[in-house]
């Protein structure tokens, strides 16, 4: 099932993306406010346009894991993959700095809410840290806020919330298996 959200007043229609093809053109009209909008089946504009801002220069490094971003209200599940160094992490802006951009509606996380530093350990293995942008609303792990200068040593399935949206780390060593 897929949600659609009314331009005008906000209200969610739900519907089965299974019965239509991608490129397919969907009008609907909105049971509260009875406004008619239409959709077009497939990949996002937006997603589009940040492949067009955001070229992947790290399309030919290794894999240094990802964040998956679990669907709430204000979004649908991403996947963002990370890359060595410093990942700012934040709202999706159009000329934004953030270079893991979240595609979302979400007014509590910040255009660059936090940062993941990916580096290798003494032994080779991947390394994450996690820090607070610093950010209006913060950033949490495990369900205590990071100060304003910690920073948190994070591994592959550790959960941490930004705003209302909350995201899992899966480690390159893990994507690999």
């Amino acid at each position: 099932m897929k949600r659609v959200r009314c331009p005008k007043c906000d209200n969610f229609i739900t519907f089965d993306e299974s019965k239509y093809e991608t490129g397919q053109s969907l009008v609907f009209e909105c049971p509260n406010c009875h406004k008619q909008f239409g959709i077009r089946m497939g990949v996002s504009k937006l997603r589009n346009t940040q492949k067009e801002e955001h070229p992947d220069e790290h399309a030919h490094d290794e894999a240094f894991g990802s964040i998956v971003v679990i669907e709430n209200v204000f979004h649908y599940k991403q996947v963002l993959p990370l890359h060595m160094g410093d990942n700012t992490i934040g709202r999706y802006m159009k000329g934004s700095k953030t270079t893991t951009p979240i595609e979302t509606n979400d007014p509590s996380i910040d255009m660059l809410h936090c940062i993941i530093n990916v580096s290798r350990d003494k032994r080779g293995r991947l390394r994450y840290v996690l820090r607070d942008g610093p950010s209006y609303t913060g950033t949490f792990v495990d369900n205590e806020i990071l100060g304003d200068r910690e920073r948190r040593v994070i591994e592959d399935g550790s959960l941490f919330t930004i705003g209302a949206t909350s995201i899992i780390l899966r480690s390159g060593e893990a994507e690999k298996e």
